[in-house]
């Protein structure tokens, strides 16, 4: 067997042609890799200063959403789950429901406070986004529960279909690469784009899936989320900015991001958040991926203090740049 064929043998989620971001085994987006097992060893090692969540960090009452709208509305269901509801299309993105964000229902990241919208109360979904395959971002059980309920369409990059559909074998997964726009009706479009990130269910298939932003068009508005990033320089946003703004609404990630000597090439921190807002033209900011599931070593309030002087430090009114709680909802 060929070299090259070898490789691609070896990643169990994608066979394809080697590319700008996929060299037959791995995905890449263009930065070296500067972490590795034993740079996590020694954080887990060094654990001792880690501010521990509290048992349950009370949430706002859970959101009641329309059925449908023409507009826009996005609600915040907890850490990086969303529902937006746009053109007349109900959108999930990254939607965990679970109680852990884990392979495992008895250890693994537990939630302190409960999904912002109950499962019972999500309107119908027509189409589902996952931004990666991290546990708190794909959710096989709560993706099971959709289809088997809604039966959505689900969009994610490359490789990760074939996760879903290890677990869900019936589900309509559909997997593309960055730059592809998608028609979700005759007034609504997503765009995958590239995001400085990674992916990995295990230790053995890091990067063997694609990760993504989405840039959502419709309603009159166009809207960038982010699941998860690293700042790196900020060229990246820079340029998706200049490509694909100005936006109406930007949501970014703010937590998961001490200690910054591990966690900095792939979590942004708030003042980080501010830059990518800017850079992206966006009018309005609205941050997550915090205050839900314990992943770093940063308090569950840091990133919301840390967001505030970052606004202060920006000249910028902390009302442009809102940190969501689940149950919480924007609309345009």
């Amino acid at each position: 067997m060929a070299w090259a064929s070898y490789q691609r043998s070896r990643n169990p989620y994608y066979q394809g042609p080697v590319s700008d971001n996929f060299d037959g085994l791995r995905f890449s987006d263009g930065r070296p890799v500067t972490k590795g097992f034993g740079d996590f060893l020694r954080w887990q090692a060094e654990r001792g200063g880690r501010e521990r969540f509290p048992e349950h960090y009370p949430a706002p009452p859970q959101d009641k959403p329309p059925q449908r709208i023409e507009g826009v509305r996005v609600a915040h269901i907890g850490h990086a789950s969303f529902l937006h509801q746009i053109g007349g299309l109900n959108i999930l993105v990254d939607p965990v429901l679970s109680e852990r964000a884990s392979p495992f229902s008895f250890f693994g990241p537990k939630r302190v406070n409960a999904p912002g919208i109950a499962f019972a109360d999500l309107p119908k979904i027509d189409v589902v986004l996952v931004t990666h395959n991290h546990y708190d971002h794909l959710d096989v059980e709560t993706l099971g529960r959709l289809h088997r309920r809604d039966d959505p369409r689900m969009i994610m990059p490359l490789g990760n279909d074939a996760i879903v559909r290890e677990a869900v074998p019936d589900v309509r997964a559909e997997a593309h690469d960055w730059g592809t726009r998608l028609q979700l009706s005759e007034t609504v479009s997503t765009t995958l784009v590239p995001s400085y990130h990674w992916s990995a269910r295990g230790a053995m298939d890091r990067r063997m899936a694609l990760w993504c932003s989405f840039i959502l068009e419709g309603g009159g508005k166009r809207i960038f989320h982010i699941g998860d990033t690293g700042y790196h320089d900020g060229s990246l946003y820079e340029r998706l900015g200049r490509e694909h703004g100005p936006f109406d609404l930007a949501l970014l990630p703010i937590g998961a991001y001490e200690p910054r000597w591990f966690m900095q090439d792939n979590h942004m921190n708030p003042a980080e958040a501010v830059k990518v807002m800017l850079a992206l033209r966006a009018e309005q900011a609205l941050g997550h991926h915090w205050g839900t599931f314990q992943l770093t070593d940063e308090g569950i309030e840091r990133p919301l203090a840390a967001l505030a002087a970052a606004m202060v430090d920006a000249g910028l009114p902390e009302e442009r740049f809102r940190p969501m709680r689940p149950g919480l909802s924007w609309t345009a």
